[in-house]
C-alpha cells in the first residue's frame, strides 16, 4: 500500500449517530455512472458495486448515463430522492462544473455528497517530439520565442487539461492557441500526428504513446513521481503549481444521505479497491486505486474549487469558449 493511500485512508470517517437507524438498503440500489460502459469510471463503479452488493446483501445495479462531459449522470444523481441511488463521476462534473457553467441544472458542491475517492491519476504535460524542448523551462522559452505557433489540445474548454495549460500560458505570457476536441482519443491522435503540439493529458491516455516515443512527457502533476513513468519529473519540481492536480473518480450520494450511511459506504469502497484484481485493472489504465473515507473526497473537492474557481473567473473560461 502506498504512503498516499495510507494517509488518505487515515482521514476520519463521518461520525456515526448513536441512535439506531432502519436497515439500509431494503431494496436494490442504483449506481449512476456518468460515462459509458467500459470506461475507467465504469470499471471502478462495477468493482465497487459488486463488493457493495455482497456487503449490504442487496443488488447494486449500474445505470450508465453518459453525456454532457459527465454532467448528465451527475445531475441525475443529485436529483434522486428515492434514498437508494448513488453516483460515480469524475472531477469537473463532481466539483467545478457550476463555476464553469452557471446555467448547470445542479450544483456539485451543494447537491452531491462525497462518499469515497475511488481512484486518481496525475496529468502529463506532453509535446509532439517535433517540438525541440525537454522540460518546462525550455517549453516556456520556445513558446515566447515563437508566439502563436504552438497549438494545445484538450477535451473541451473548462476541462482540467485545458485549465492546466491555459493558466500556465496566462501566468507566463505564452501566446498559444487552444484547440478543443470531442474526445481524449481524438486529441491524442492529433498530438501524435503533430497537428497540435502540446497538451496536458490524464496520464493513462498517453502512457503508451510516451513509452513508444510518439509524444514526449515534460512533467507530471501530483505529489509524487508516477510509478508507470518513473523517469518523468514532477511539474512541481520545475516550478509549476500543479501538485494537487489530478484526474479522479469519485463515489457520491444525493444531498441528505445520512452520515452513518456515508461512512459505511466509504469503508466498504476502501475494501473493494483493496482487491488486487481491481487494483491491477485501474493501475493498467494509469489510475492509483484508493477507496477513501468521505472526508478525503470532500477535501479534494474543496481544494479544487478554491484553486480553479478564481482562475476560471479571471480567464473568463466557459465550456463553449
Amino acid at each position: 500500500m502506498s504512503a498516499t493511500r495510507r494517509a488518505l485512508l487515515a482521514l476520519p470517517a463521518l461520525a456515526t449517530p448513536a441512535l439506531a437507524q432502519p436497515a439500509w438498503p431494503d431494496r436494490p440500489v442504483r449506481v449512476i455512472v456518468s460515462f459509458p460502459g467500459g470506461s475507467t469510471p465504469d470499471i471502478a463503479a462495477r468493482a465497487v458495486s459488486n463488493h457493495l452488493a455482497q456487503a449490504f446483501r442487496q443488488p447494486f445495479v449500474i445505470d450508465n448515463r453518459a453525456g454532457g462531459g459527465g454532467t448528465i449522470g451527475a445531475d441525475a444523481t443529485a436529483k434522486a430522492t428515492d434514498g437508494h441511488t448513488l453516483g460515480v463521476t469524475i472531477g469537473g462534473p463532481g466539483s467545478i462544473a457550476k463555476i464553469l457553467n452557471p446555467q448547470l441544472p445542479y450544483d456539485p458542491v451543494t447537491e452531491l455528497v462525497p462518499v469515497s475517492l475511488l481512484a486518481r491519476m496525475p496529468f502529463v504535460l506532453a509535446v509532439n517530439p517535433g517540438v525541440p524542448v525537454n522540460d518546462v523551462a525550455e517549453l516556456v522559452a520556445y513558446a515566447k520565442a515563437n508566439p502563436g505557433k504552438l497549438n494545445y489540445g484538450s477535451v473541451g474548454a473548462g476541462s482540467t487539461g485545458h485549465l492546466v495549460v491555459a493558466e500556465m500560458a496566462a501566468r507566463l505570457g505564452m501566446e498559444m492557441t487552444h484547440v478543443p476536441f470531442r474526445s481524449v482519443p481524438q486529441s491524442v491522435t492529433e498530438i501524435v500526428a503533430g497537428r497540435i503540439q502540446l497538451m496536458a493529458a490524464a496520464a493513462g491516455s498517453v502512457l503508451g504513446q510516451v513509452r513508444a516515443g510518439q509524444v514526449r512527457a515534460l512533467g507530471v502533476s501530483g505529489d509524487a513521481r508516477m510509478a508507470q513513468l518513473p523517469d518523468v519529473p514532477m511539474l512541481a519540481a520545475q516550478g509549476e503549481p500543479a501538485a494537487g492536480v489530478y484526474a479522479w473518480i469519485g463515489l457520491f450520494a444525493p444531498r441528505g444521505t445520512p452520515a452513518d450511511r456515508l461512512a459505511r459506504l466509504g469503508l466498504e469502497a476502501g475494501r473493494a479497491l483493496s482487491n488486487p484484481e481491481t487494483g491491477r485493472a485501474l493501475e493498467a489504465a494509469g489510475f492509483e486505486p484508493l477507496g477513501t473515507p468521505p472526508a478525503a473526497l470532500a477535501t479534494l473537492i474543496r481544494d479544487e474549487v478554491a484553486h480553479w474557481g478564481p482562475i476560471v473567473r479571471r480567464l473568463g473560461i466557459r465550456p463553449e469558449s
